[in-house]
């Protein structure tokens, strides 16, 4: 039997801000001065030094098993992964959220949160600055169960859940990534209006009514993501299992566009948004701003739930 194959997808150092001065040759420091708070700064170099710690572990674990496994940071990633049986992430949930991006619905992946959030240092710097650290809300295993996690994976005891991801068609052309968190639809400056119009389409029912739109953009999310920034904008937490999608439009500002039931929902399984731009300027931003589309002016959007699964291993913790 053929051993199998891992791809250890690591969050680079270097996201992590540092006390260090700039390179020989590099930019040189602002002019202005700066005053940091040094308890900031050990902090911040506490983080790095756990992500890191977490990397070593996570590798020494790997040698002592039966594996073929390669790390290769997430940044380096550019290609859609195919030769691999696991892809384990470390780092938090946007380096999970990266690398689903590069996968379809036949290989796993399981997320090690890398640097978890300390409720009592989040108690004891509280009045002083924000010290929360990864949230890790798809990551099921950390540094500590990283072992233990992976064996059960290893010997057939733990399986992954399939989630929804989202699928956007741009003028008729399927855009080549598929969200496992959210879209955001808006104007790239934030203080613009974003004017659209939409309609969600049915293959069962009558389609809905139009809605103009004259707002901030609108927001389409997954099960998985809408405990981020939907729930931030006053969505609601969905069961991680779901198949539905929730939009919502941010700020709407004319008046009936602020009825609620037009500006808040869901897309069914069997059913999708159709979306018309009518700004100047879009982008389409999937899962955060690394990943985007520009759009303008008459172009046509379709959002539905018709991306293939995504294969996680899930925390126990979260509800289905």
């Amino acid at each position: 039997m053929s051993r199998r194959r891992v791809l250890l997808l690591l969050k680079p150092f270097d996201v992590y801000p540092s006390r260090a001065s700039p390179k020989a040759n590099g930019p040189l420091p602002s002019p202005l001065p700066r005053v940091v708070n040094p308890k900031i700064l050990s902090y911040l170099d506490d983080r790095c030094r756990v992500h890191k710690d977490t990397i070593n572990f996570c590798q020494d674990v790997l040698r002592r098993k039966c594996l073929d496994w390669e790390p290769v940071m997430r940044n380096k990633l550019s290609h859609p992964i195919h030769h691999a049986d696991l892809v384990v992430t470390v780092g938090g949930d946007g380096t999970l959220l990266q690398a689903s991006h590069f996968l379809d619905d036949s290989i796993p992946v399981l997320g090690v949160n890398s640097d978890p959030t300390q409720v009592e240092e989040v108690d004891k710097f509280s009045d002083e600055f924000d010290a929360r650290r990864s949230t890790g809300y798809l990551c099921a295993a950390t540094a500590k169960s990283f072992e233990q996690v992976l064996d059960e994976i290893l010997e057939g005891h733990k399986h992954p859940s399939e989630l929804t991801r989202i699928s956007v068609n741009l003028n008729g052309n399927l855009m080549p990534t598929s969200a496992l968190n959210d879209i955001l639809v808006a104007h790239p400056c934030p203080a613009t209006v974003s004017r659209f119009s939409f309609r969600v389409r049915s293959h069962s029912i009558k389609d809905s009514n139009l809605v103009n739109c004259r707002s901030s953009g609108l927001r389409i999310s997954t099960a998985a993501g809408s405990t981020a920034a939907m729930l931030s904008a006053g969505g609601f937490p969905m069961p991680i299992n779901t198949q539905d999608l929730q939009y919502m439009v941010r700020e709407p500002i004319s008046s009936r566009a602020a009825d609620p039931p037009l500006m808040h929902g869901l897309i069914r399984p069997d059913e999708l948004m159709h979306v018309v731009w009518y700004c100047q300027e879009g982008v389409i931003y999937v899962d955060g701003s690394h990943v985007f589309y520009s759009i303008q002016h008459g172009d046509t959007i379709e959002i539905s739930r018709e991306a293939p699964v995504l294969k996680v291993y899930l925390p126990e913790s979260l509800p289905r």
